[in-house]
């Protein structure tokens, strides 16, 4: 199934939509850290300090082009409130 291509979403790449990480996340400042060095070493991603699960980077995504509709942390197209 082919995807719609999307500009990026007005906001840093270091910065996800509040609907995906909630500003209030016990965890959040762990999880911005290990994406932030993911994204600064140019790895797809990162493991989530949370979870333990692969989490792919906003780079990643917004070098893909489109927005796979699966509800991704870091989706770098997610806008609005």
């Amino acid at each position: 199934m082919a995807h719609e291509s999307r500009p990026l979403a007005p906001r840093p790449l270091t910065e996800p939509h509040p609907s995906r990480l909630a500003p209030d996340h016990p965890r959040r400042p762990e999880i911005l850290a290990a994406h932030a060095a993911a994204l600064a070493d140019g790895r797809p991603g990162y493991l989530d300090p949370d979870t333990g699960l692969f989490v792919l980077t906003a780079g990643f995504l917004a070098d893909r082009g489109t927005c796979c509709g699966r509800g991704c942390r870091h989706c770098p197209y997610v806008d609005g409130v």
